[in-house]
């Protein structure tokens, strides 16, 4: 495939749907990203854990990920986040931590077509930003260019952002996947260079 990457495989969602479950209280108590005119966000709900800080009113403010904050209540609740954060950042060889969302779409929902043009992430070549799957079932896809793949549950994923991308959840529950944007070690000489990962506790 030329417009996406499977990082992993077996990443174990449980913990933190267990933890998403007992705190329903922080779906969308920050609207940033789902909220500003034009939005092909509207119809997810999101909980930011690391993301630009609460008081941001500009788009281009929202999404620069360079001096990303910790929105605290939902990193204490949601605590079984930090384990596979960690053990993706030891497996792609990341360093920093930038900005970090989950996104929950429901049945019937769409992210409409775009492509990413904002933010460091997209222009950083050691900038990435990985999909992991809390819940991802038959009939969730995600379009990006002329690929489109199903992003399942337990993997981790990360595609062209640059190129027109688009999500449909035709499958009979939420979608709900983790968005973290990360800093890679070393001098990168492309965008998307993971033709070979380090081993790591994540597979």
């Amino acid at each position: 495939m030329r417009n996406f990457i499977q990082i992993a495989a077996q990443v174990d969602p449980l913990p933190v749907l267990q933890q998403l479950f007992l705190h329903d209280d922080l779906w969308d108590q920050h609207k940033m990203r789902t909220s500003f005119e034009g939005t092909p966000h509207v119809d997810v709900s999101d909980i930011l854990l690391r993301f630009a800080p609460p008081q941001t009113t500009k788009r281009e403010q929202m999404y620069d990920n360079t001096a990303p904050v910790w929105y605290p209540d939902a990193v204490a609740k949601l605590s079984e986040v930090r384990p596979i954060v960690l053990a993706l950042m030891a497996r792609v060889g990341a360093y920093q931590l930038d900005r970090l969302v989950i996104t929950r779409m429901p049945p019937g929902g769409q992210i409409l077509p775009h492509a990413d043009n904002e933010g460091e992430y997209v222009h950083q070549s050691n900038i990435m930003r990985y999909h992991i799957v809390l819940q991802g079932l038959p009939g969730s896809l995600f379009h990006c260019g002329d690929e489109t793949v199903c992003m399942k549950t337990g993997e981790v994923w990360a595609f062209r952002p640059d190129i027109e991308h688009c999500c449909f959840n035709n499958s009979t529950d939420d979608r709900i996947h983790m968005l973290a944007d990360m800093t890679l070690w070393g001098d990168l000489s492309g965008k998307y260079p993971h033709d070979k990962l380090p081993s790591g506790a994540m597979e």
